[in-house]
């Protein structure tokens, strides 16, 4: 077969346009190397994919035309036939009358070819909230200051800046990925390349926050906590070695001296957490044991394997398992306890999480679900006019035929874990439950090509588990978009993520107002931008000029650009234009949410991550310049109440009746 039927055959698309309008062909070399790590999607000879409809309406299913009729359906949730029928046509009519949930769906034809293909029954859309237009505060917490934490920003210092927000009228507190990191490579901290998307990052735990710690631990490492506290940029090792040295104490503790209520609280996370979090247990021990990628492991501890984890139950092993629970129960409590301090507070949000688009291939989830996450292939986007160069992230992302044979329980669960505690999530780079811009390993970003994923099985999950656990979906949709694809996940009830850097015409004039729909979250920029401030003075230019990057955007382009500025804004007679002013003109838009960053409130100049480098500059480690306390008495709550009138009016308006999520 040719190559590029055989690429056809698996979903790859070998020739494209990139963001830049260029055309591309993937060279012979990398669409081998895409070829031999993709596996192929499950073909029928009945139907040709998964199986999705809406609850309450009929769905008329088209089968493959070499079906011989009639073909007999059933439904089958376990053992059990929900509903059953015949057809003498070219399609399957199945009943709206089926609820919501995951389903098999068996047909068999007069050849008696029998298939079973998942069927996901899903709400008419995502959960859309009950709030009108809100506006939300948000921050990198690993980046509050406070007195009292150990030189990153914790649990208890988000439950303070979540009684802030309050008071300041937000209705939630937005957040970077809390995904758990490697405990023993501290320095690896980017919170969008996490070992696994199901479980918490330990060093956001409040140490001193945990019952069982001894006062004598704080006096013994008085002088270290101190040290790591006056740190100008987070220092992951320092405080890593702090935390889990303090962790392995509390459990010690515990194990010895748990009260019956803690032991029972213990005892059902455990239980909730079943399998998947003794496995993530085992694999931290593994991990820590042979110090090298999971495929370089013996066997068998190279895959996931029931019994071979089940096995460490009766070695030394056991009690690390455990600790490792100890840890993610300790971090669930209190992310939990800033979920129920912002909902006493009245807040229609609460907690807004964001979920990385990949894992680390070396990593947990990359492990776990070895069918569904393909370790050899490295998610990206190709070249744009903010990356010329294109992007390879390191990232490994689920592949279709995984999530196929699993009925898209590994996506399922990411969700889940993502909404446990949140009233809105962010899932970056949405685009990719459409197609996946795939590199090879040991290709550059500009080898890759699109994968096309099950995208309307993937919506279809996203409405489920909105739905169920009460969570607003917002999508990451920058970046080059397909055709049709913004009102396809509209159509699921999933909300657009509208940055106004990026809303601009041919000639560079910021788009109006009017222009911002209401299923949207709307922002002047993100954590991959320059802050407001830099943006206005070009640091990130003379940024990005300096560390040999393309900035994509020449000095005159950006004077340009600030005179765009002014004109939109005054267009809504606005005559300030510095970060007040944007905010009054984004508290105009439809849109129901409005993200604030702090760090724009405080004037910070410096930018949070430059994609493209690595050791170049501190991604992911600048602190905020000030306490919590002191950013409570340093922003102009006056001005930002001007500035949000519109929005606290709104909140103010359906605030009758309103009760905590």
């Amino acid at each position: 077969m040719d190559v590029f039927a055989k690429a056809r055959e698996l979903g790859i698309d070998a020739e494209f346009v990139d963001g830049q309008g260029q055309g591309h062909r993937i060279a012979h070399e990398a669409l081998d190397a895409l070829i031999a790590a993709i596996p192929p999607l499950p073909t029928g000879r009945l139907l040709s994919a998964p199986v999705v409809m809406r609850s309450e309406q009929d769905a008329a299913i088209e089968l493959v035309s070499t079906a011989r009729l009639p073909v007999h359906w059933q439904i089958l949730a376990g053992a059990d036939v929900v509903a059953e029928g015949a057809t003498q046509d070219s399609a399957i009519l199945l009943p709206g009358s089926v609820t919501v949930g995951s389903y098999r769906l068996r047909v068999c034809d007069a050849n008696a070819i029998r298939e079973e293909w998942p069927l996901i029954v899903a709400p008419a859309t995502a959960y859309q909230g009950k709030f009108e237009r809100s506006w939300l505060l948000a921050v990198q917490l690993y980046g509050l200051r406070s007195p009292r934490n150990w030189g990153i920003g914790d649990f208890s210092d988000l439950k303070r800046l979540i009684e802030l927000a309050a008071d300041w009228g937000a209705d939630g507190v937005g957040l970077n990925p809390l995904h758990a990191l490697f405990a023993e490579r501290p320095n690896d901290c980017s919170p969008y390349a996490p070992n696994t998307r199901l479980f918490l990052n330990a060093l956001y735990i409040d140490i001193e926050a945990i019952p069982e710690l001894p006062p004598s631990f704080m006096v013994e490492h008085h002088d270290a906590v101190q040290r790591v506290r006056e740190s100008a940029l987070v220092d992951y090792a320092g405080i890593a070695d702090l935390k889990w040295r303090a962790l392995r104490v509390a459990f010690d503790r515990f194990d010895r001296t748990a009260n019956a209520g803690r032991a029972a609280a213990f005892a059902a996370f455990r239980e909730e957490g079943g399998a998947t979090l003794w496995r993530f247990g085992c694999f931290e021990v593994l991990r820590c044991r042979f110090r090298q990628p999971w495929w370089e492991w013996p066997e068998p501890w190279r895959s996931a394997d029931f019994a071979a984890c089940e096995s460490l139950r009766t070695t030394e092993d056991n009690a690390e398992i455990i600790f490792v629970a100890f840890v993610q129960w300790i971090a669930d409590e209190q992310l939990q306890a800033c979920r129920d301090r912002a909902a006493q507070l009245g807040m229609n949000v609460g907690l807004y999480l964001d979920v990385a688009v990949g894992v680390q291939p070396d990593g947990f989830d990359a492990w776990n679900e070895q069918a569904a996450i393909s370790r050899n292939l490295a998610v990206g986007a190709p070249p744009d006019a903010l990356n010329t160069a294109g992007q390879n992230w390191g990232l490994a992302g689920f592949n279709a035929a995984g999530l196929q044979s699993s009925g898209f329980a590994p996506f399922r669960d990411m969700l889940r874990a993502a909404m446990r505690h949140a009233g809105a999530i962010r899932l970056d780079h949405i685009l990719g439950l459409k197609r996946l811009y795939l590199v090879p390993r040991g290709f550059g970003p500009r080898d890759g090509a699109y994968v096309q994923m099950p995208f309307q099985a993937l919506l279809a999950v996203v409405a489920q588990e909105s739905t169920s656990s009460r969570c607003v979906v917002i999508g990451e949709d920058l970046g080059t978009v397909p055709v049709g694809f913004r009102d396809a996940i509209a159509a699921w009830g999933i909300w657009s993520y509208r940055v106004m850097m990026f809303e601009r015409d041919g000639s560079g004039r910021f788009l109006g107002i009017d222009h911002y729909g209401d299923k949207a979250l709307v922002t002047f920029n993100t954590h991959d931008l320059a802050s407001f401030e830099g943006w206005r003075s070009s640091g990130d230019l003379a940024l990005k000029h300096s560390l040999g990057i393309d900035p994509g955007e020449s000095a005159e382009a950006r004077h340009h650009a600030r005179q765009m500025l002014s004109d939109v804004l005054r267009g809504e007679a606005i005559e300030q234009d510095d970060y007040f002013g944007v905010l009054r003109y984004l508290a105009k838009a439809k849109s129901r949410l409005l993200a604030v960053a702090l760090d724009d409130l405080l004037a910070v100049s410096e930018q949070i991550n430059v994609p493209g480098t690595v050791d170049q500059y501190p991604n992911w480690r600048r602190r905020l310049p000030l306490t919590l306390d002191e950013i409570a008495a340093s922003v102009d709550g006056g001005a930002l109440d001007i500035a949000l009138h519109s929005r606290h009016a709104a909140r103010v308006g359906s605030e009758s009746g309103r009760t905590p999520r």
